[in-house]
């Protein structure tokens, strides 16, 4: 490696020249022309091996000091532990799940185990584990995970498993236990078994939130007249899936003050143009965004939108930033490198904007009519396939969030055959009481879901054992 020292951008042409000749080039020559020395080598245990005992705060720093965690404590993955994990998955311990970039380490079934054990997961979430292992080898998941900006790993989930274990989808879900526990296995795993380490190849400037975990409310879509994500993925209503995904902001929601459906779509569309991949809009110039909504926003756009698909063209035509505001973003904020004035002015740059993306004189958004203006030159900051509409969060508020990020990618959670007696043992309800009617679906009648009592009342379908009993998740208004 040959590292130029400092932030290239924004030094003048004289100390990039100065640093190049005297840092920079010395660099690249030593690497090129003196030989590599071996690297040392590195005996490793066998997976089944016990690799260390003592007390709890010896294991803690241990852990900490061998780089196998995120820094906070984590409950010790113990042999028995471990074991219990690996009942709920017909695979082997030492099935190869594949190489995980960008370290390419061969990850085992049972690697996905031990990371879930230090999470404080139970041992009923190895199916989810697994669909996240399997999710993290999709390039268009992991691609911007090792920028320089503070891209967060999360995860949805879709199907009548999380509804089963007690997963929520209403106020506060990402901070509810069971949620919170699967993402901090998320960044468990992003650590110890793909190999992103901060500091190394996770270079966010200023750092990274904790990862989460979001629940759609599939009977809210459906009451809306919306399929849920997952069969907008070509899976069936009563598949159980979990989408890996990753996002650049998070908190900042809008509140539509209205149950007008176009004026809803219009706020949203700007909040796609305000909130992008980099700030002001400087980057990348279509991106991906999923867009969290609550139930009664959801309920609202469907009256006159039939499907997310027909929300997400009407979107694609309202969301477009004025060429100007565009081009001012991409020249002074560019993410790459700055521009000499010079041999690219401002006006060159807008040129080559509007003929790469598409400008086009189009009547004045909403937002800006208090310019006078009929008509403005504009460029699209939506593309179609590259957005999911979430129903999900506080059925009580009118909410909306709009998440810029990374791709997605959808898998199929897998559960064992032994699943439903394996539920039973831990004090569940069967999978059969979590399930949808399949004439939900949009244009079907509407029925009532099992598992849940009359819409507005939470419903209590989690664990049945005396003296563990808690409240399902996915609720209507409570």
């Amino acid at each position: 490696m040959a590292e130029y020292p400092g932030s290239f951008a924004s030094h003048t042409r004289e100390e990039l020249i100065d640093n190049t000749r005297r840092v920079l080039w010395p660099a690249v020559k030593k690497g090129l022309l003196e030989p590599l020395g071996a690297a040392p080598a590195r005996a490793v245990a066998p997976a089944t091996d016990v690799v260390a005992s003592g007390t709890y705060d010896e294991i803690q720093r241990l852990f900490l000091d061998s780089g196998w965690t995120d820094g906070l404590p984590v409950a010790p993955p113990t042999e028995k532990a471990v074991s219990e994990f690996l009942r709920f998955t017909d695979l082997p311990p030492d099935r190869n799940l594949g190489a995980m970039p960008p370290a390419q380490r061969a990850v085992t079934v049972r690697h996905v185990a031990v990371n879930g054990a230090m999470a404080g997961c139970p041992p009923e979430f190895m199916p989810l584990m697994l669909a996240f292992a399997e999710a993290m080898k999709n390039g268009d998941f992991r691609r911007t995970l090792a920028s320089t900006h503070g891209w967060t790993p999360y995860c949805w989930l879709n199907g009548p498993v999380a509804r089963q274990l007690g997963f929520d989808c209403g106020q506060g879900e990402i901070s509810a236990p069971r949620n919170a526990a699967l993402g901090r296995f998320i960044g468990l795993a992003l650590h110890n078994l793909a190999g992103l380490r901060v500091k190394e190849n996770r270079m966010g400037t200023f750092g990274y939130l904790m990862p989460w975990c979001l629940v759609e409310n599939d009977k809210a879509a459906l009451d809306a007249g919306w399929k849920p994500w997952h069969m907008q993925q070509g899976h069936n209503l009563n598949d159980s899936t979990l989408t890996a995904a990753s996002a650049i902001n998070w908190g900042n929601n809008l509140v539509p003050a209205t149950s007008d459906a176009e004026r809803i779509k219009d706020v949203v569309a700007w909040d796609a143009v305000e909130k992008q991949q980099m700030a002001l809009g400087s980057g990348m110039p279509r991106v991906y965004r999923a867009f969290l909504l609550t139930p009664d926003v959801a309920r609202d756009l469907a009256k006159v939108y039939r499907s997310k698909d027909d929300f997400e063209s009407a979107l694609i035509e309202a969301a477009r930033n004025p060429l100007g505001a565009r081009a001012f973003a991409n020249y002074w904020g560019n993410p790459g490198s700055a521009f000499d004035p010079q041999k690219c002015p401002l006006a060159r740059q807008q040129a080559a904007i509007a003929r790469a993306e598409g400008a086009a004189s189009t009547p004045t958004p909403p937002w800006l009519g208090w310019s006078g203006l009929p008509a403005v030159e504009t460029v699209p900051v939506m593309q179609r396939g590259k957005s999911a509409f979430i129903v999900t969060g506080d059925p009580a508020r009118n909410k909306e969030m709009c998440l810029p990020g990374g791709g997605f990618a959808t898998v199929k959670i897998t559960l064992p055959r032994a699943w439903d007696a394996l539920m039973e043992e831990k004090g569940y309800a069967p999978l059969s009481g979590f399930t949808l009617a399949s004439d939900l679906v949009p244009d079907g009648p509407r029925e009532k879901v099992r598992g849940y009592d009359k819409p507005g009342v939470r419903a209590d379908a989690g664990r049945r054992r005396q003296g563990r009993d808690r409240k399902g998740g996915l609720t209507g208004r409570e």
